[in-house]
């Protein structure tokens, strides 16, 4: 009796299992590694803007407060986005001519805030923005003494604001399940209060002055891992500060 299949079908039929297993699994890896991308992500894209905003260049150089523009960022849950009243105590005297600060003088001459951008309107666009159904509070992480640079990466170093780390849930939870990796005295400073150690961070960038290993790191934005001495030292501000760890992993904690 003739063959019905030639010796080669043995071999397309290997390569047909293969590929049945091989392709669902690649598909998933494929998705994962995409949606974890900047191109998805959009960590380190820096978005237009009405107004060429640089926080190296206000925050670093002239040496300007956080919470000048930020008014609430240590009373409420949003950090706020500075008003042209703020802007203009500054440029209705230097800059007065600027090109890049015409929406700025606008604003100010029709006495209309510049808004977050919309539909066919002109306003700012938001980088760091977390998900409808999520709630975050700055002010909470402010007082514990949380640095900017902990989710915004090197804001103080970028003259194009882009977003710095990808707010994923995991990234949210490994923060709350040991809150100690990120609480720290600055031992330079030990009589200064969390809240105080946060913005006197950036001071010490602007002047110059020298930075533990752990500084360094927040300063370029990048992840750290301290050491055995620094993990117990952030366990007993976490009993100090009274921070529930148990809970802080609870839905209701972020999910309102």
């Amino acid at each position: 009796m003739a063959r019905l299949f030639s010796p080669v079908a043995n071999t397309i039929a290997r390569a047909s299992l293969v590929a049945a297993v091989a392709l669902p699994v690649g598909a998933i890896v494929m998705g994962s590694v995409v949606s974890r991308s900047p191109a998805n992500t959009n960590v380190g894209v820096a978005f237009d803007q009405p107004v060429p905003f640089s926080h190296a260049h206000h925050a670093t150089e002239l040496g300007i407060d956080c919470r000048y523009c930020h008014t609430s960022v240590t009373k409420s849950s949003s950090a706020g986005i500075p008003s042209t009243e703020t802007c203009m105590s500054c440029h209705s005297q230097i800059w007065t001519d600027s090109p890049l600060l015409e929406p700025v003088r606008q604003s100010w001459a029709d006495g209309k805030p510049i808004r977050f951008a919309s539909t066919g309107e002109v306003g700012w666009n938001r980088i760091a923005k977390v998900p409808e159904f999520v709630y975050f509070n700055h002010s909470i992480h402010i007082a514990r003494g949380i640095s900017c640079n902990e989710c915004h990466g090197n804001i103080q170093e970028q003259h194009m604001t882009a977003k710095g780390k990808p707010f994923f849930m995991k990234w949210c939870l490994d923060c709350h399940r040991k809150p100690e990796k990120a609480l720290y005295v600055d031992e330079q400073q030990p009589e200064l209060t969390p809240q105080e150690k946060v913005f006197a961070f950036y001071r010490k960038i602007q002047e110059g002055a020298k930075l533990s290993a752990r500084e360094l790191a927040l300063k370029k934005g990048r992840d750290y891992q301290p050491t055995s001495q620094e993990l117990q030292k952030g366990l007993e501000l976490v009993q100090a500060m009274d921070i529930k760890v148990k809970t802080l992993a609870d839905c209701y904690i972020c999910h309102r």
